[in-house]
């Protein structure tokens, strides 16, 4: 049976079309405990290409260390051939870089923190330090001809921190881009985060003369705020979307970061605003559903819920 549809109701101003950056494979699963099969990986990155979104970001070059769930993350690559080269990939430093260079991928990310203590308890680096590090990273990928995308976390609050001054992050979001990233992707790693707030941070960059074209928005849910945040920034122009199929995710160093807005819930809330987006519904929803079923819990999507018997 195919799934139902929003009835659409188009509000004036916003954008016509978005991208969904999907985050399913990298931040959607490094949180998980229980090592998932590098197939079982593969097959959920080519189910979601599949399904119509335009960015997968595939998997992470940290140290097996940190993150043992993407130990895998050459051979993930590997597996997937030459449709894997397009697709992003996280690298922490020169040395993850070094390893996406070697597989001859296009597109990788670097992750920085707003604050101080996160730069610390993630990068073992300080707020300033972190810049030093990702620069020569930025630089080399640069003058091999692939595309940088930069992460800054705690955007919007810090466990350790408290509330993050808006000129914090945008004084760390303009470091991001100055090195040359092409984007800059605003976290609001803990889920805090409240409408008012992202249209203030959208605004301060703007006003920094940061194009909104440049910004994209990744928002976890922990307290319901993810889609009224998507839709303020909606609202203030933005034209990307982070999400992770069936609600997946987490940070292994925030532990009250919980999962990321899910992209079924997102592509309902897009649909019913009439903004095209180019997913296939259905598709996503067996992907989690099929997913949830290889770890061994149900989606917190509530779009999966309540749409995973009929899709």
């Amino acid at each position: 049976m195919t799934a139902p549809l929003p009835v659409v109701v188009p509000e004036p101003g916003l954008p016509t079309a978005v991208t969904i950056y999907e985050v399913g494979p990298r931040d959607g699963l490094q949180n998980e405990k229980a090592l998932v099969p590098v197939e079982v990986k593969e097959e959920f990155v080519r189910r979601l290409l599949a399904a119509g979104l335009p960015v997968v970001e595939a998997t992470s070059f940290v140290h097996p260390r940190w993150v043992p769930q993407l130990a895998d993350a050459a051979e993930l690559m590997t597996r997937l051939g030459e449709p894997g080269r397009d697709l992003p990939v996280l690298v922490p430093n020169e040395r993850g870089l070094d390893r996406a260079l070697e597989l001859g991928l296009r597109h990788v990310a670097v992750f920085g923190s707003a604050t101080e203590t996160f730069a610390q308890k993630n990068l073992n680096r300080s707020f300033d330090e972190q810049f030093a590090m990702f620069e020569p990273t930025v630089a080399r990928a640069r003058a091999a001809g692939i595309d940088v995308r930069a992460y800054v976390s705690m955007c919007f609050g810090d466990p350790w921190e408290g509330a993050v001054p808006v000129e914090q992050v945008v004084a760390a979001g303009r470091r991001l881009l100055d090195l040359g990233a092409s984007q800059l992707s605003l976290g609001d790693t803990i889920g805090v985060g409240t409408a008012g707030h992202v249209s203030a941070l959208v605004r301060a960059f703007v006003d920094a003369g940061v194009g909104v074209d440049r910004l994209a928005l990744h928002f976890h849910d922990t307290y319901g705020q993810a889609l009224s945040n998507v839709q303020a920034g909606l609202r203030a122009g933005v034209t990307t979307y982070d999400a992770s199929a069936g609600g997946l995710g987490g940070c292994p160093y925030a532990r009250s970061a919980t999962g990321n807005v899910a992209t079924e819930d997102l592509v309902w809330l897009l649909t019913g605003l009439g903004v095209e987006h180019g997913v296939d519904l259905d598709a996503v929803v067996a992907t989690s559903t099929w997913m949830a079923g290889h770890l061994g819990r149900p989606s917190p999507s509530a779009v999966v819920r309540a749409l995973g018997g009929t899709a």
